[in-house]
């Protein structure tokens, strides 16, 4: 542990808080993860224990995760030492980023499936002892015989109590040494309740115990438990884990080159701007950076949610966390550590795995006094059938110590919102914080902007009109007017590159020396099918083509000839912005969700904004909205009392995402650092905001559904449990079948989220790729 005192080494699992700031003085962020942990009550207590610690400024611990963010100031302490505090509190800390992490998760599941064999073994042997009690009439058995079933019943238990329930026993101790409560202390006194006065029957049947044993009730209410514990941990894990492998897609090592060509092999972390690394087939890009050398494929779907493979030739970007798929290749590095986007993804995502929504706070702050309530409950219940019946008292009291544990109220928030965090994840949509998916699903109005919202940040050509007189058709003309934009990266031209139109070169026309003046068009000499003297072709605007300009549906681009002093206009270019094919679906499912739908844009043109509108089915629509325009429109819709979703590209609509009950930021260019929304779209597929915002409902409906059930389950089984009609066994039963049904409840939200995305894509690519016909 003290080698995590290394400065060197903090990074491997934390950051600090402010770049460039002291370091001997400065406070650093650090995640770790926690062994031991069952329960909310554990997460609590493990926060007291950091929070004590001299030099600790905040922690928080997440019991679905078992995860903890510790902050923490150097100079005051060191990792060590607030370990030493987890440690001493009956848990185990380790380094989020430590290989050995999941191979510690392992053994746990290993270590719990044995528990769970040997107590379903021993649970099987000992009912075949205890059958023929249950079935003899009197007389049937000889006292001897009885006596010697239940020694053998004895023996076979003890397995089931020193070795299946030691982590019941153990966390119990724990906490009585630390004179405080979890959920696994009420469980533990009804085991060792159970197992005493059995055992008590046993040695001295004449006694007041001896009439009934009752080791049956013990070995399947253990058995039960254990089941329910054992796939609970699986469910967990796999949630936990579909966060967990994000987070750690970074190789441990790679190969760097040295100053004589050799290649070393070194930890990531060690790795700095400028460095080249070899990347081999199937190894995920260590950093950002630009390929030097080679050719390949790789996989980004972290960063946008969509699976094809992308070719990375030399010079292309690549990015860190996405995996080379097909041979290796030289990658200068130009960015490492929390300076690329994967550093960025992964402090959003450890941030939302560890905050606590409104609903999971509810069930902490109630965690520890409802398990006083169920001692004292246990108690009363122990001292009102006492007089009557000594050990049938007992069983109830553990009846009612069983059946109350509140395991599955303490799940019901986190484990859902975790797993529909991890969902969203993996189809490219990061949240930010779960409590925004509370504040998603009660969202009754959506607010796009335009640009880089409802259309694409680029132009496109929707209709071309050639002159009648120019001779060539609206095929020659684009790919004259393709010639010269080939020469440019300027948004027009790259519009009038990509129109898909065949190509159809006009005959006799030779185009050379292409040139391009800034701000104004394109220009190129020309020789033209039976004349000699070269002409001067011109694209761009109406007055840089010298030519009036004709009608036009939106914003116009022209092709010109000049000639012998004459210039005549051979064709214009209609250019507007692309709509995302899929954006009318995505109104048409907001809508029939029952959201209304709202269009703001800055654009200044009320007939471009009203097009969109038009297009896509959105009935308000504004043009020329100034971001204080939108904030204001924001807050007139929230004084009427609706709830406002905010969707822009995270630019210029900072006052407004901050502003919205909730607010989503789609584009591939936002600043994931400095971005004030809820949920962050990482993709290019506007159907993942409605997948999104139908998802938070649907998880808020489950995590409603898992809270009532957890309520119902106690506000039956404790009534029947002091009213002696629970025994100890389906006491046991029930526990576990609550904590395992709200587990299960929540899993649902594992189904992958792209998958409606995909559908509403589909269906509306054709119908929108229409006016590029009539082009």
């Amino acid at each position: 542990m003290a080698l995590l005192d290394d400065p060197q080494e903090w990074s491997a699992f934390g950051r600090p808080l402010a770049a460039g700031g002291d370091a001997k003085t400065q406070d650093w962020e650090s995640h770790v993860v926690l062994e031991g942990m069952h329960c909310a009550a554990c997460a609590l207590t493990i926060e007291e224990a950091l929070q004590r610690v001299p030099g600790v400024r905040s922690a928080t611990v997440s019991a679905a995760t078992q995860r903890a963010r510790v902050v923490w100031r150097v100079g005051q302490t060191v990792p060590s030492r607030w370990m030493d505090a987890v440690r001493r509190a009956g848990y185990h800390a380790l380094p989020a980023m430590d290989a050995t992490a999941r191979a510690r998760r392992q053994q746990e599941k290993r270590k719990a499936l044995w528990r769970w064999l040997v107590a379903g073994f021993c649970m099987m042997q000992v009912m075949m002892y205890a059958w023929p009690a249950y079935v003899a009439q009197p007389g049937d058995l000889t006292r001897e015989m009885e006596s010697l079933m239940r020694w053998a019943s004895w023996v076979i238990s003890l397995p089931v109590v020193l070795f299946a329930c030691g982590p019941f026993f153990s966390s119990a101790l724990r906490d009585v040494r630390r004179r405080r409560v979890s959920m696994d202390l009420p469980v533990a006194l009804g085991m060792l309740i159970t197992f005493v006065v059995s055992m008590l029957g046993t040695f001295d049947p004449d006694g007041v115990f001896g009439h009934e044993v009752y080791y049956d009730s013990l070995t399947m209410f253990v058995f039960f438990l254990l089941t329910g514990r054992w796939l609970e941990l699986r469910l967990r894990d796999r949630t936990a884990g579909a966060l967990e492998a994000v987070m750690n897609r970074l190789p441990d090592s790679v190969e760097r080159r040295m100053s004589d060509g050799g290649f070393e092999r070194v930890a990531v972390r060690r790795l700095k701007a400028g460095d080249v690394v070899r990347v081999l087939p199937g190894e995920a890009f260590p950093a950002d950076g630009r390929i030097l050398s080679g050719r390949t494929q790789a996989d980004e779907a972290l960063l946008t949610g969509e699976s094809t493979p992308l070719a990375k030739t030399e010079g292309s970007h690549v990015v860190a966390g996405s995996y080379n798929l097909h041979a290796p290749v030289l990658v200068r590095v130009d960015a490492v550590g929390e300076q690329t986007r994967f550093g960025q993804i992964v402090a959003l995502m450890e941030s939302a795995s560890l905050q606590k929504p409104r609903l999971a706070q509810l069930a902490d702050r109630i965690a520890r006094p409802f398990l006083i309530g169920v001692l004292l409950a246990a108690a009363l219940a122990l001292a009102w059938w006492w007089p009557t019946d000594p050990a049938h008292a007992l069983m109830i009291a553990v009846a009612v110590l069983v059946v109350t544990c509140p395991c599955a109220l303490s799940l019901a928030t986190p484990v859902a919102m975790l797993t529909t965090a991890g969902s969203l994840a993996r189809a490219g949509v990061l949240v930010r914080r779960l409590q925004a998916l509370e504040a998603l699903a009660q969202v009754d109005t959506v607010v796009f902007d335009k640009t880089g919202t409802l259309t694409h940040d680029r132009l496109a050509v929707t209709g071309v009109h050639v002159d009648a007189g120019a001779g060539l058709s609206q095929e020659q003309a684009l790919a004259l007017a393709q010639q010269l934009a080939r020469q440019s990266l300027h948004p027009v031209s790259r519009a009038l590159v990509a129109a898909a139109l065949p190509r159809a070169e006009p005959e006799g026309w030779q185009i050379q020396a292409v040139q391009e003046i800034t701000g104004a068009g394109l220009q190129a000499q020309a020789r033209l099918p039976g004349q000699a003297q070269p002409a001067l072709v011109r694209l761009g605007s109406a007055v840089f083509v010298r030519a009036a300009q004709p009608s036009s549906a939106g914003q116009g681009v022209y092709l010109s000839v000049e000639s012998g002093g004459q210039v005549r206009l051979l064709a214009c270019f209609d250019l507007s912005e692309a709509l995302r094919p899929e954006a009318p679906a995505v109104v048409a499912q907001l809508q029939a969700a029952g959201m209304q739908v709202q269009l703001l844009s800055g654009d200044s043109s009320a007939a471009a904004v009203q097009r969109v509108a038009e297009r896509t089915g959105v009935q308000v629509a504004r043009a020329a909205c100034t971001p204080q325009d939108k904030l204001q429109h924001l807050q007139a819709l929230q004084q009427q009392g609706r709830r406002v979703a905010m969707v822009g590209d995270g630019l210029n609509d900072g006052p407004s995402l901050a502003a919205a009950h909730a607010s989503l930021a789609f584009g591939k260019s936002v600043a994931l650092a400095q971005s004030r929304s809820d949920v962050v779209v990482l993709g290019d597929n506007l159907a993942l905001v409605a997948q999104t915002l139908l998802v938070a409902r649907r998880t808020v409906a489950i995590v409603r559904q898992n809270l009532g059930w957890a309520a119902g389950y106690n506000a039956v089984g404790v009534p029947l449990a002091i009213a002696g009609l629970m025994p100890p066994w389906l006491a046991g039963l029930g526990m576990a079948l609550s904590s395992l049904l709200v587990v299960l409840n929540a899993a649902r939200l594992a189904r992958p989220v792209g998958d409606g995305a995909a559908q509403a894509l589909r269906g509306n690519v054709a119908r929108e790729a229409v006016p590029a016909q009539g082009v």
